[in-house]
């Protein structure tokens, strides 16, 4: 480990991404020489950066930027940090281990990072996805967007424009961002009756039109169509609606007209609410249903789903190609916040950051200021992960950051590397 000081006094506009890809590319332990800093705050400002190699082709780097803690407030207005980032940094060409997406014991409750780190044997971790949190405090790990697992697609992406999903092959380590759309659909074998899936893993929302109804089958107003499996909870969502279970070739178990109910391992299940229930229960009789799940990049391509994917969901593209791409916007998301960001080097290195904030001993980002950082430490390609108070990193189911919290918020899933 080495710790070495800086102060910058060239232009970090011109120098910054190429210094931070002499700082990415040094042995660990060695800092870049005659590195001017990141991009944050006055040109003048001391830096200190503290690398370890916890593992082959594994370094985690501290940077700390400022010296004088912020007044109180000044927090989203100071030029003079601090700033505290945490960069891990995983070489696929010299480590054996994998970076894979994580979740607790089912999709619905959340977990601590460092739970979850500590959980699957992990060298190190990030949280991962934008989740319901305080929106659904019966589910609050509920991802809002993507949420892929071994191959396993829990949760569809949104299609909200702002969501970005980070995507990882842990049998090539190969990562894809962008925007990832997908169509679903159940179709009866026998009859060729089918009806379009709108989300996988959410519990339905009846319309208010028909709360009242105590046959959801008479109503005429527009529900939803969610399919459930058993990773999402003990039970699945309950009230008004249909809710029909079928087994592991897809033949129905049972309908009900409440919804509700324990799948045994194999089953899903499907649920209606709205007008759509009494559809659900036309198109699939006592038959044998065929599922459809399409998951295609921004480009139109399909994604074909394989045990060796994970992703997760994020909100803005960072960088792409090289070149700082976070869209102009207002309001506290784009304001100083603790910030995690994933990216990937233009020679293939991963990088998973945090961003300390909210916090006289370091400030948080823009979201300006976090494409500023990206960009600075050479992420080739980055996006905005969930930050604010779920922004965590833990090292062997240590805590390494210093969440924004009074305690380490628990989160919907986590990024995380095993060796």
């Amino acid at each position: 480990m080495t710790t070495t000081s800086y102060r910058a006094g060239l232009s970090r506009a011109a120098a910054a991404t190429a210094a931070a890809l002499a700082l990415l590319a040094a042995p660990s332990g060695q800092a870049a020489a005659a590195d001017p800093g990141l991009p944050l705050g006055d040109a003048d400002l001391a830096e200190t950066r503290t690398s370890q190699t916890l593992a082959a082709g594994v370094t985690l780097t501290r940077i700390v930027r400022g010296t004088e803690p912020a007044p109180a407030d000044q927090i989203d207005t100071t030029t003079r940090g601090p700033w505290v980032v945490n960069v891990l940094t995983i070489d696929p060409r010299k480590t054996r281990g994998h970076l894979t997406a994580t979740y607790g014991p089912d999709l619905a409750r959340t977990e601590k990072t460092t739970d979850l780190v500590r959980a699957t044997g992990a060298l190190a971790g990030v949280n991962g996805s934008f989740f319901t949190f305080t929106a659904n405090r019966q589910y609050p790990g509920d991802p809002v967007g993507l949420g892929l697992y071994g191959g396993r697609l829990l949760s569809e992406p949104t299609s909200d424009p702002a969501e970005v999903d980070f995507v990882v092959d842990s049998s090539s380590d190969r990562v894809l961002m962008g925007k990832l759309s997908w169509s679903g659909s159940v179709q009866n074998r026998k009859t060729g009756a089918s009806l379009p899936l709108e989300f996988l893993n959410h519990p339905p929302v009846v319309p208010a039109g028909c709360a009242a109804l105590a046959d959801q089958t008479e109503c005429t107003e527009p529900g939803d169509v969610v399919r459930f499996t058993p990773e999402f909870a003990a039970a699945t969502p309950s009230g008004a609606g249909v809710e029909v279970v079928l087994d592991r070739r897809g033949c129905v178990v049972r309908t009900s007209t409440n919804r509700g109910t324990e799948l045994t391992a194999g089953q899903t299940s499907l649920q209606a609410t709205g007008r759509e229930a009494a559809t659900l229960v036309q198109v699939a009789g006592k038959d044998c249903l065929r599922t459809t799940s399409v998951l295609v990049d921004e480009k139109g391509d399909r994604l074909p789903l394989r045990k060796s994917l994970s992703g997760v969901n994020g909100r803005y593209r960072l960088t792409a190609d090289g070149r700082i791409v976070v869209p102009d916007g207002s309001g506290s998301f784009f304001a100083r916040n603790p910030r995690t960001v994933a990216g990937t080097t233009k020679d293939g290195r991963i990088v998973l950051a945090t961003i300390d904030g909210r916090m006289t001993s370091s400030v948080g980002t823009t979201m300006d200021e976090t494409a500023a950082v990206a960009h600075a430490l050479g992420l080739h390609d980055a996006v905005n992960l969930d930050g604010g108070g779920s922004t965590t990193m833990s090292v062997r189911g240590e805590l390494v950051n210093r969440p924004s919290g009074s305690t380490e918020r628990a989160v919907g899933d986590a990024l995380v590397f095993r060796d």
